[in-house]
């Protein structure tokens, strides 16, 4: 299932690209998935204009589910309002602002199936989040050669990531190499999951904090409710190797509509997604990793050698730290 909560409260000004973004979205989910994914939508406080037009989706069958806020509650909380009671095994939060590229599902399926701990899976790699919630990987495979930084596999990728949040462009320090970690099959994942874009398996839902957030958008609350989730089942939060999904921002750019018009459209497949192995809650682990390795790998000291025995660089490491 694929999870969006969807603002917009007016069409003009800052939002007047809004709702085109969301279609290339939610259209882009429809066109390059290989499952029959179930869509919901929460329209959080957007404008009745808009509310009419997701519904007129949902007639013609782009959206399966969708819940009209006439208040705005956040973007949690939206997402609670469906989370609490979805069955599928896997679960895809996604910002209404991403467009999904050709193979994306496959790609992200695949990092479960061979990676068994993955908890969460983002299919974007995002450069510096090898030491971001990630201790239980560190403390797994310290001293492993299967964890090393290697070649970023599509740095103009991580280019129009950091232009889409403001940056104007992206380092070149930024675009050499990216930790990641690969099993006996040779699959290499990335180190760190982003929070715009991610699939997640079911179980780890059941450590999410029983009341709602006291938050509309921001503070600990995605925090609380996507990332620790993962750790306290003893989940790896990672990301694909290549890159399988694109952050728009606000304003409508040419590229957009022409990655748009060269996904192809994907033939359904059957995979049973239960026969993942399920993550089981470990305590002592959890308790480990979180609360005592965790404040020993954020020291700069021990990140920094370790950096050198992943073999960065003096410069490297200056930058990674």
């Amino acid at each position: 299932s694929v999870i969006i909560p969807l603002y917009i409260p007016e069409e003009y000004n800052y939002y007047k690209d809004a709702f085109k973004i969301f279609e290339y979205c939610l259209k882009s989910i429809h066109k390059t998935s290989f499952s029959n994914i179930k869509i919901s939508v929460i329209s959080d406080g957007s404008c009745n204009s808009i509310n009419a037009k997701l519904l007129q989706f949902q007639g013609e069958n782009y959206i399966d589910e969708l819940i009209i806020e006439k208040e705005n509650i956040g973007k949690i909380n939206s997402i609670l309002k469906v989370l609490r009671t979805t069955q599928e095994r896997l679960i895809t939060i996604t910002d209404a602002d991403v467009l999904f590229d050709n193979n994306w599902e496959k790609e992200v399926l695949e990092v479960f199936k061979e990676f068994p701990k993955a908890g969460s899976v983002s299919p974007v790699p995002i450069y510096r989040t090898h030491f971001r919630l990630t201790s239980n990987i560190w403390f797994d495979n310290l001293f492993s050669s299967r964890l090393k930084f290697r070649k970023v596999l599509d740095p103009e990728s991580m280019t129009l990531f950091a232009k889409s949040i403001g940056w104007s462009w992206l380092d070149l320090k930024y675009k050499d190499v990216i930790a990641t970690l690969k099993n006996k099959n040779d699959k290499i994942v990335v180190l760190g999951s982003s929070h715009f874009v991610c699939t997640y398996k079911r179980e780890v839902f059941s450590k999410i904090p029983k009341n709602n957030t006291i938050y509309k958008l921001g503070g600990d609350s995605e925090y609380l409710y996507t990332d620790l989730p993962v750790l306290k089942m003893g989940g790896y939060r990672l990301a694909t190797y290549g890159n399988y999904a694109f952050h728009l921002g606000n304003v409508m750019e040419d590229w957009m509509e022409n990655k748009f018009n060269s996904l192809i459209k994907q033939n359904k497949e059957y995979y049973n997604p239960n026969k993942l192995k399920a993550l089981k809650s470990r305590k002592l682990y959890y308790l480990f990793t979180e609360k005592i390795f965790r404040k020993i790998l954020y020291n700069t000291k021990f990140q920094k050698g370790i950096l050198r025995i992943k073999g960065l660089t003096k410069e490297q490491i200056d930058n990674y730290i």
